[in-house]
C-alpha cells in the first residue's frame, strides 16, 4: 500500500510539472550581447511561441567551414544564453515530426550546411532551465530526449544579419518558422493538427 501511494503522488508530481508552462521571466538574463526575444503566432485560436536570447555577429565568422565559431556538422543551441523554448498549445506537424502540445528546447543540427530543426523535451537541468551550453562548449542537447529532427530549407538574406533573428508566422492553418543570422536564413513549415 505504501509502494501504491508512493508511485501515485510521485505520478501526479511527474504530471504536474509536464502539464506546467515555461515562465518566459525565468528565462531572462538581462545579457545587454544577447537580449531577450520572443516571436509567436496564432493559429485557429492556438498560441505557438518562441522564447530565445538573440546573439550579434560582432564581426565574427560564426557558420560554414574553418574558423567558425559554429563549425559545420555541429549542434547549435539556435541563440544563447538559455536553450532557446518553444511552446505549443496544439499539436503540431514540423514538416513530417509530430510534436505534442506543450514545451520543448531546440537546437540546430548544422549538417554540412543542410540544417535539421532539432526537437528536445529537455527543458530543465535540476532545479534550472536548461543552459545552451555545456562547459566544453558542446550543446545540451540529448539525442536520448529528442522529439525528433525536421529538414530546413536553407537561403541567404540580401545582407549581413547582424542580430539572430526567429521568426514565426501563420496563413491559415499553416505556419512557418524562420533563423535569420549573418549569411544564412534557414525556414521549416509547420501545421496545427
Amino acid at each position: 500500500m505504501k509502494r501504491i501511494l508512493v508511485s501515485a503522488l510521485l505520478m501526479t508530481g511527474m504530471i504536474g510539472i509536464a502539464g506546467a508552462q515555461v515562465k518566459k521571466e525565468e528565462l531572462k538574463t538581462g545579457n545587454a550581447q544577447s537580449p531577450e526575444a520572443e516571436t509567436s503566432v496564432t493559429i485557429g485560436g492556438k498560441q505557438v511561441w518562441i522564447f530565445y536570447h538573440a546573439p550579434s555577429v560582432r564581426g565574427r565568422k560564426m557558420f560554414g567551414g574553418a574558423g567558425a565559431l559554429q563549425p559545420d556538422d555541429t549542434v547549435w543551441r539556435l541563440g544563447a544564453d538559455y536553450a532557446t523554448v518553444l511552446h505549443t498549445d496544439a499539436d503540431l506537424d514540423i514538416n513530417g515530426l509530430a510534436v505534442l502540445k506543450g514545451d520543448y528546447t531546440l537546437y540546430i543540427d548544422l549538417d554540412k550546411g543542410k540544417w535539421k530543426l532539432i526537437v528536445n523535451k529537455e527543458l530543465m537541468n535540476g532545479a534550472r532551465h536548461q543552459w545552451g551550453i555545456n562547459r566544453d562548449g558542446s550543446t545540451t542537447n540529448d539525442p536520448a530526449k529528442e522529439v525528433g529532427r525536421a529538414a530546413m530549407t536553407m537561403g541567404k538574406p540580401a545582407s549581413l544579419v547582424e542580430t539572430q533573428k526567429i521568426t514565426l508566422s501563420a496563413a491559415g492553418a499553416k505556419g512557418k518558422l524562420l533563423v535569420e543570422f549573418e549569411n544564412v536564413t534557414a525556414s521549416v513549415p509547420f501545421t496545427v493538427k
